[in-house]
């Protein structure tokens, strides 16, 4: 029997492990790489799988089972008797093969697990920042990296974004830091880990079909305070994070450093008048502010909403919290660029702004996207994943000039409009063809829009019932809105 006590280490003996990698993505492949640079034995389950990364397991050696023969809970896995499952975060609890793991007290981990073990691969040991919360994650882990990179320490956003955190661990020369964007999913999942500084930033109804509900969702996004050494920073307009951080098992002397897009208290970064200031990490905290950046100097990064200011007041907390100097961080805001998607002018003409926020796929992210703008026709729907839209309309029914209804879900987003603004001028997009699908919604959205509004794409719900994903969705909007007004453009 292997003792996974011991197992703490890049140079822990490995070899006798036997380990399934259940899922292919980019998560799976780099833990299935990893293990079999060990020596570990390891046996892939994946009933979807990329035919050339399969082809990579063969040159390497690692054994794989897709396609009917990975469904439920596979003989092959049975046969194997492995003493730990390295799951792809996005397998449901409930999934037979992790029910059969519970049963016979096999262990399951993340990759975010296995790095943890290995992170002294090389002789730099990175200290890990953790970042998650229902809405900007992304943003907030890239400017971590940007004001990191400025300050000259050598960082990397990894996890649940971009660079898989195993390749991440493997890279030859090491890091000073990893910035860890962590989904609700992986959080779940978790083990015991110890961040340099941790943040949440935000919670709201999100995965409710995959989580069960509520409360357990929140207590999976608790997770990421838990051991952290330095700062534990928390959203001071978001109670529900305030409070996680109270319950949390902390390491001795670390601090609970609130964000803000108000005045900041001490032991706050927040705003005072039109200046981005941290009350948190400088000697004079108890009577004064140090001025981080300007609005003007956020403007330079795209369309300056409430959502952006929090996510910039956030990212400075815990860039402060590693010792970053205001200067670099400054340096960072002022050249940061939002990923597509994400609150993006797509065009502009006869007073009207069109706004591609695909990337709000939730409730959380469309009431922050709407929430910044004064009037806009709102086209909304996809898969809901549980949630229900009508408090969302409730909040911003007075914002709202029109609704165009697309997706899979649609009958549920027309039923929180009656219920919640039952005078609203409604359009439901009916079409089989989802090649048509944003076309014809734009071209609707468009006889509502008057000089001044936002036509604004912030679905409040994912994407992959008529598009691939989110940026496929965003990119028909910017094709379909540059079709309908041509030649204006």
């Amino acid at each position: 029997m292997v003792d996974l006590s011991k197992l703490t280490s890049w140079n822990s003996n490995w070899s006798e492990l036997r380990a399934v990698v259940f899922g292919l993505g980019l998560s799976g492949f780099s833990a299935a790489d990893t293990l079999a640079e060990l020596g570990a034995d390891v046996l892939v389950v994946a009933e979807a799988a990329d035919a050339d990364l399969l082809d990579v397991l063969d040159v390497i050696g690692v054994v794989h089972v897709t396609g009917e023969a990975a469904k439920g809970l596979p003989q092959a896995v049975l046969s194997y008797q492995p003493n730990v499952i390295i799951v792809s975060p996005g397998v449901r609890p409930e999934h037979e093969l992790l029910a059969w793991a519970a049963e016979n007290d096999v262990a399951v981990w993340v990759d975010i697990d296995l790095a943890w073990r290995l992170r002294d691969k090389t002789s730099k040991i990175a200290d890990w920042i953790t970042i998650t919360g229902t809405n900007g994650k992304t943003t907030t882990a890239q400017m971590v990296e940007a004001m990191l990179i400025e300050g000259s320490h050598r960082a990397i956003a990894c996890g649940n974004i971009g660079t898989p955190i195993l390749d991440a661990i493997r890279d030859p020369e090491g890091f000073d830091v990893l910035v860890v964007e962590l989904s609700s999913f992986q959080l779940h999942y978790l083990g015991e880990i110890s961040p340099f500084s941790s943040a949440v930033l935000n919670l709201a109804d999100d995965h409710l079909d995959w989580h069960g509900n509520f409360d357990a969702y929140s207590d999976a996004k608790a997770k990421v305070y838990e051991n952290t050494q330095v700062a534990c920073v928390y959203n001071v307009n978001d109670l529900a994070t305030e409070k996680m951080v109270e319950n949390a098992d902390v390491q001795e002397g670390a601090r609970a450093i609130g964000f803000t897009t108000g005045i900041p208290s001490r032991s706050q970064v927040g705003f005072v008048e039109d200046l981005l200031c941290d009350r948190a990490f400088h000697e004079d905290r108890q009577n004064s502010a140090l001025e981080i950046a300007t609005l003007e100097d956020l403007s330079s990064i795209g369309v300056l909403t409430p959502h952006l200011m929090a996510n910039a007041s956030a990212a400075t907390a815990l860039a402060r919290s590693y010792g970053v100097a205001p200067a670099a961080i400054l340096q960072a805001l002022k050249s940061f660029k939002l990923d597509a998607h994400r609150i993006e002018l797509v065009a502009e003409a006869n007073g009207v702004r069109w706004i591609d926020d695909s990337k709000a796929t939730n409730p959380h992210a469309a009431a922050a996207s709407i929430n910044s703008f004064e009037h806009v026709v709102w086209i909304v729907g996809g898969l809901l994943k549980g949630v229900d839209l009508t408090d969302l309309v409730t909040r911003f029914s007075s914002r709202m000039r029109a609704a165009v209804v697309i997706g899979k879900d649609r009958q549920l987003v027309l039923d929180a409009l009656a219920s919640a603004a039952p005078t609203l001028s409604v359009v439901e997009v009916q079409t089989e063809d989802n090649s048509a699908v944003m076309q014809i919604a734009v071209d609707e959205a468009a006889k509502f829009a008057k000089a001044g509004d936002v036509v604004l794409l912030a679905p409040a719900a994912a994407s992959m019932d008529q598009f691939k994903d989110y940026a496929d969705r965003g990119d028909s909007f910017a094709a379909a809105v540059r079709a309908h007004l041509g030649k204006q453009l």
